[in-house]
């Protein structure tokens, strides 16, 4: 558009063309309206594209942009001022947004913020209990993010569960840890059919975090301090989540076969670089013996090999990622293990409970409709048999003088008084 700064091609593309691709429908033709308009303000609220209230007014409102529907209703259905007065309020909000945000224009800005962020959360060792489910969870929605094209990602507690393989509890207590961490930000809570809105964060480093040479849950770099003794081969191993997120649903990672624990051990194998066992129990927070009982069940079960002291992922299962499951090995092993199929019932059990609680959702609508008070009766206000109906004559005089055609809505002529007909 001439006169007016520049846009990303794909901001331009929803100004001149509107929301083709259905990414910012709502509920309703105004809810969709308000975010595509909402998405254009933080397009020309970005660092170096910053636009005028006039020029955001005649982009929308004077010319004829198919971006610019709703805001044009908006000022013939509310007036001039109170339009203006709106959009210069969401332009004040995305300017609001993006300066407490990272500037992210396009789809490839956006891989490189899950880029950082996923390298973030291969940098921390997840000890605890928890920590392997933590994990899971951040991996799932790191595989979310770049399906949505961004850090903000819907998803609920169920579809999460089936995508970690553990149980829907297991999945919220692991919320709460996260949104406690401030990994995890909740944009808005679930409503009816919709799932919920998320948005991943990289939290802030505190101020007595950064005095020390490594932050708790991070490996030391080699000679930093809390790195000493610690032998330089093999030990930078890392958690693959990439990795991870290939095997952690499957029924050969249940937690009655080889487990959360089973699988990160397996993501951070390499077909190459052997690692001892001590090193893998540095890279994934679990304790020695527990990396030791997992490493004979993996190696076993064909998933893992042992040489000379050190775990190697098989030729097999390498890939270009690291690793290249063997969806008939994995089913063999669930088989061997006695999981086979629990993933399957736990999907089936989801189902279920999705399709009740969509069929409680029709009859509480239903019951609201059935409840709702009835409408009441029109009020007639001329009684019946002051007309004849068969000659239609006047039979009540008193009505002499009303236009009585609607014998709900009796009207006097204006052109007359009843104190003049009655003289």
């Amino acid at each position: 558009m001439q006169g007016l700064p520049g846009l990303s091609g794909r901001a331009r593309r929803l100004l001149l063309e509107g929301d083709t691709e259905r990414r910012y429908a709502g509920r309703t033709a105004a809810d969709s309206g308000y975010r595509l308009t909402m998405a254009l303000a933080v397009a020309v609220s970005q660092p170096g594209r910053e636009w005028t209230p006039a020029q955001w007014w005649e982009a929308l409102v004077l010319r004829p942009t198919a971006g610019g529907a709703w805001a044009r209703s908006l000022r013939s259905r509310k007036g001039e001022r109170y339009a203006e007065g709106k959009l210069v309020g969401m332009l004040d909000k995305a300017r609001a947004f993006v300066g407490t945000s990272a500037t992210i224009v396009c789809r490839a800005d956006a891989m490189v913020a899950i880029a950082r962020l996923r390298a973030a959360v291969e940098a921390v060792v997840w000890p605890g209990p928890g920590g392997g489910t933590d994990l899971k969870n951040l991996t799932a929605r790191l595989q979310l993010a770049e399906q949505a094209g961004g850090l903000e990602h819907e998803v609920s507690v169920r579809q999460l569960a089936e995508l970690m393989g553990c149980a829907r509890s297991t999945v919220e207590a692991s919320n709460t840890r996260l949104r406690e961490a401030r990994w995890l930000v909740l944009v808005a809570a679930g409503t009816g059919e919709h799932s919920s809105t998320w948005s991943l964060r990289i939290p802030q480093t505190k101020p007595e975090d950064q005095k020390s040479c490594a932050r708790p849950g991070h490996r030391p770099a080699s000679g930093e301090r809390g790195a000493e003794g610690v032998p330089d081969a093999h030990t930078s191993r890392e958690v693959s989540t990439r990795a991870l997120g290939a095997v952690m649903g499957t029924d050969a990672c249940h937690h009655y076969a080889h487990g959360t624990s089973g699988a990160r051990i397996l993501a951070a194998l390499d077909p190459l670089d052997g690692t001892a066992v001590a090193n893998l129990a540095t890279a994934t927070g679990l304790h020695r013996t527990t990396v030791r009982r997992r490493v004979d069940k993996l190696v076993e079960d064909g998933l893992a090999e042992e040489a000379d002291g050190l775990v190697y992922l098989p030729r097999h299962l390498a890939g270009g990622e690291g690793l290249r499951p063997d969806p008939a090995q994995l089913e063999h092993v669930a088989l061997t293990r006695g999981t086979a199929g629990l993933g399957e019932r736990r999907r089936k059990r989801h189902g279920d409970q999705r399709r009740r609680y969509r069929q409680w959702l029709t009859e509480r609508t239903q019951h609201a409709v059935e409840r709702r008070r009835p409408a009441r009766p029109r009020l007639r206000l001329v009684p019946e048999g002051v007309v004849d109906e068969s000659t239609g004559e006047l039979r009540d005089t008193a009505w002499r003088g009303w236009n009585i055609d609607d014998p709900y809505r009796p009207t006097w002529p204006d052109d007359g008084s009843p104190e003049a007909v009655c003289e």
